[in-house]
């Protein structure tokens, strides 16, 4: 292999495949071959127990409303906050 075939650095030409693209009747086994690899995917799948899928669940709807108040709070002393500046200003 000669160096003038090799890329030269910081050439802008475009790499060329030299495969050829697949064309549009072949798109039906592409699709046939990536639902059959699909299949084959999800029965590797560890699903998990419906007792650690309510677990899980309890888990965040609690720290949903959690992070509510938690927020709630915030708001409101930065309103009154907020509030109260401007009034002492307003004056």
């Amino acid at each position: 292999m000669d160096k003038e075939s090799l890329p030269q650095k910081g050439s802008r030409e475009p790499q060329r495949s030299t495969e050829p693209k697949p064309g549009i009747a072949s798109w039906p086994g592409r699709i046939k071959d990536y639902f059959a690899e699909l299949q084959t995917e999800m029965r590797r799948v560890t699903w998990p127990s419906w007792k650690q899928v309510r677990a899980t669940t309890t888990v965040v709807i609690v720290a949903v409303f959690a992070f509510a108040a938690y927020f709630r709070a915030v708001d409101f002393v930065v309103e009154r906050g907020v509030a109260k500046v401007f009034t002492t200003f307003a004056k």
